[in-house]
C-alpha cells in the first residue's frame, strides 16, 4: 500500500462542499444525481463490480450503490435506504444512512423512497445501467436515456458540471497522482515479466497484480497485446514470439474513482530491431514535442496536428511516404498509420465525461471534423491550468485501412518500402500531462520512454 508520507493531508469534506458550491453558483435550479447500481453479469446475484456514476462521485467522494443526491444552492441531501438486516449475513456490517451522510458531509439524509417529492423542477444526468436510468425516467416523468443528448435544464446542468470538472482541484490531483504512481509501478512489473512470459495474459497478470495489491482496480479493460495495431484489443490469449513488440495500455483507478492512463511499447526479446527502433523513435519524437507544447492558451487540436506533421516527416525520411509532410497531413495520408487523436481529458473517467459526448471534449460552438485525420479527435479545446490530458501518438499497420487505401494513395506511399517494416504492427507511447499555470507537469514521467531504457528494463527480468 502507498506509504502514509505519500498521502497529502487534505480535508475531503471541505473539497466536496466547495465543489457543490461551485455548482450552486452556476445553476439556479436543483439537480438530482444517481449513483447507479451493479449490473447483473449472468444472473441477478452475480454482478459486475459496482462503479458509481462519476458525476455522483465528484460531489460525494464515496461510491454508494442505489443512492441519489439532491443538490441545490451548494447543499447536498443524500437519499439511500439503510442496509436490510439480512444483508449482514452476506456483506457484513455496513454503514447506515446517517453514517454515510456524515462521511460525505451531507446537509440532510432521507430514505430513497422519499426522493420523488424532490424531483419537480430538478435536472439530472442519465446513468449507464439500465435499471437506474429506467428508475430515473419513471421518477422524473420524462425520457432520460444515455443515448439521448440532454435537453433543457438537463443540458444546463451538464454544461455546468463540465465547466467544473474540466480543471482539477487539490482533492482530485491527490487521487490522480496516486493512480499515476501505482500505474507506473504496474508497468515496470510488466516490463520485467515479459521476457519469461509465454502468453500475453501472463504479462497482464504481472501488471494488474500491482494494481490489485494497492487495493485499486483498472480504470478500463487493460490492453496488453503483441498486436498493437488493434487499438482496443480485449483478448490476452496470444503466444509471445521472439521479435514481437508488446503494447501495454493500462491505468489504475484509485478507490475514489480517479484514473491514470499509460501506454508503453517494448520488445519482448529485450532489443528493438532496426526497423522497430526507426518507427519507435519517430513516435517518441512526436510524443516529446507534443508534451513540450502543452501550456495554457494552446489549442489541443494544434498539438494533434504537430504530432501528425512529425510523424509524416519521419515517415518521409524513412522512405515510406512520398511528398511534403505538410501536404501529406492536409491530405490525411498520415492517418493511414495514425488514425486516432493525440489524446483526451483524464479524470474520474479515463475519457473524462465522455458519457456527455462532445459536450465535454469540444469548446461550445465546435463540432467534429469529417476529415479522416481529425474525425477521431476526442478533445478540441483551448488548454487551461488544471486540465489533465493524455498525449499518445502512435503508428499502426491496420490491414483493413491499408488495404482499402492502397489504390487511393498508391503514389504517396511506397508500399514496397513499407513492407520492410512488417515487424512493426503497432506502437503507442502515452503519458498523463497536467496543464499548470506556466506550462505542464507530466504525472507519469518516471516511467521511461527511451529505447535504451526500455531494453534495460526488459532485460532486467529474471529467467
Amino acid at each position: 500500500m502507498l506509504a502514509p508520507e505519500h498521502l497529502p493531508n487534505i480535508n475531503l469534506i471541505d473539497i466536496l462542499k466547495n465543489r457543490r458550491q461551485r455548482l450552486g453558483d452556476r445553476i439556479d435550479f436543483p439537480a438530482i444525481l444517481w449513483a447507479g447500481s451493479a449490473s447483473p453479469r449472468n444472473f441477478s446475484a452475480n454482478t459486475f463490480p459496482f462503479r458509481a456514476s462519476s458525476h455522483f462521485l465528484y460531489f460525494t467522494g464515496l461510491p454508494i450503490p442505489h443512492a441519489a443526491i439532491h443538490l441545490q444552492a451548494g447543499k447536498l441531501t443524500l437519499f439511500v435506504e439503510d442496509p436490510h438486516p439480512s444483508s449482514t449475513l452476506w456483506y457484513g456490517q455496513r454503514p447506515n444512512r446517517e453514517e454515510l451522510a456524515a462521511q460525505i458531509g451531507a446537509d440532510a439524509a432521507y430514505p430513497l423512497s422519499e426522493l420523488p417529492q424532490y424531483t419537480p423542477g430538478a435536472a439530472t444526468i442519465a446513468v449507464q445501467d439500465a435499471a437506474t436510468w429506467t428508475q430515473q425516467t419513471q421518477i422524473c416523468d420524462r425520457y432520460i436515456l444515455p443515448q439521448i443528448p440532454p435537453q433543457g435544464i438537463d443540458l444546463e446542468l451538464a454544461q455546468a458540471i463540465v465547466e467544473i470538472r474540466l480543471t482539477h482541484d487539490e482533492g482530485a490531483l491527490v487521487e490522480l497522482r496516486k493512480a499515476a504512481t501505482v500505474s507506473i509501478q504496474a508497468h515496470l512489473a510488466g516490463m520485467k515479466a515479459v521476457r519469461i512470459a509465454q502468453w500475453e495474459a501472463q504479462v497482464r497478470a504481472a501488471i494488474e497484480a500491482v494494481i490489485i495489491a494497492q487495493n485499486m482496480t483498472t480504470a478500463y479493460p487493460s490492453i496488453v497485446t503483441v498486436h498493437g495495431e488493434i487499438l482496443h484489443n480485449d483478448s490476452y490469449g496470444r503466444q509471445i514470439q521472439p521479435g514481437d513488440l508488446l503494447l501495454a495500455d493500462v491505468g489504475a483507478e484509485s478507490n475514489l474513482g480517479w484514473a491514470a492512463d499509460i501506454t508503453r511499447t517494448y520488445p519482448v526479446s529485450g532489443q528493438f530491431s532496426p526497423t522497430q527502433r526507426d518507427i519507435y523513435d519517430i513516435v517518441l519524437a512526436a510524443h516529446d514535442a507534443c508534451i513540450a507544447a502543452v501550456k495554457p492558451g494552446v489549442e489541443y487540436e494544434d498539438i494533434h496536428l504537430l504530432a501528425c506533421r512529425i510523424l509524416a516527416e519521419g515517415l518521409v525520411d524513412l522512405g515510406i511516404l512520398r511528398g511534403q509532410p505538410e501536404e501529406l497531413v492536409e491530405k490525411d495520408v498520415h492517418a493511414l498509420f495514425f488514425p486516432h487523436g493525440i489524446g483526451h481529458l483524464l479524470g474520474l473517467d479515463v475519457h473524462d465525461m465522455e458519457d456527455l459526448g462532445d459536450l465535454s471534449g469540444y469548446e461550445p460552438g465546435r463540432s467534429r471534423s469529417s476529415r479522416f485525420g481529425l474525425g477521431y479527435l476526442r478533445l478540441n479545446r483551448v488548454l487551461r491550468p488544471g486540465m489533465l490530458v493524455t498525449i499518445e501518438p502512435g503508428f499502426y499497420q491496420i490491414p483493413a485501412i491499408l488495404h482499402s487505401a492502397r489504390e487511393q494513395y498508391q503514389y504517396l506511399v511506397d508500399w514496397e518500402r513499407l513492407a520492410q517494416f512488417r515487424d512493426v504492427r503497432g506502437i503507442r507511447i502515452e503519458d498523463d500531462v497536467l496543464v499548470t499555470a506556466t506550462g505542464h507537469e507530466v504525472l507519469t514521467q518516471d516511467l521511461p520512454t527511451k529505447t535504451s531504457d526500455l531494453e534495460e528494463l526488459v532485460n532486467s527480468g529474471g529467467f
